[in-house]
């Protein structure tokens, strides 16, 4: 049965849960060198950045961001091991596309691995660069667009 997380704004005093879901997913998802940014994106986290709970714990944790030249851009979306392929990422994804959708719909613009893009196509996502090593050694960038209507 899947797993119906709740999504709140981020607040400081999740920092902590955050920083435990990035360690939690790293080396697999994320490469070593990455955790000093999100760390310094954390201190400066945007009131629009949010935690997804699961049993009130945080779970997951992602942002849909408003891009300069038009879009959006989904950043530092993470899981926690306990709730993959129980829904989570996929209700997390419905709530960024809704997120999207409330401002008329757009480009989503998705920064992911060789590993996690694979997730991404499944809504639709569409690759359109690749990086070799781009986020770190073995940690290929995969530049994805989703439209949303």
């Amino acid at each position: 049965m899947p797993i119906d997380p709740l999504f709140r704004f981020y607040q400081p005093s999740d920092r902590a849960a955050c920083l435990d879901l990035f360690d939690a997913n790293r080396p697999r998802f994320f490469a070593p060198n990455e955790r000093t940014d999100y760390e310094a994106f954390l201190e400066t986290a945007p009131g629009i950045y949010e935690v997804c709970l699961v049993d009130e714990g945080v779970a997951g944790a992602f942002g849909v961001y408003p891009e300069n030249g038009g879009g959006f851009r989904l950043r530092w979306i993470l899981l926690s091991p306990r709730v993959q392929r129980q829904g989570v990422g996929s209700a997390v994804m419905n709530h960024a596309v809704h997120r999207v959708r409330s401002h008329g719909g757009g480009t989503l613009f998705i920064g992911a691995s060789n590993l996690s893009a694979p997730f991404f196509a499944r809504f639709g996502a569409r690759v359109q660069a690749a990086i070799l090593h781009g986020w770190g050694l073995g940690m290929h960038r995969v530049d994805m667009t989703l439209h949303v209507d």
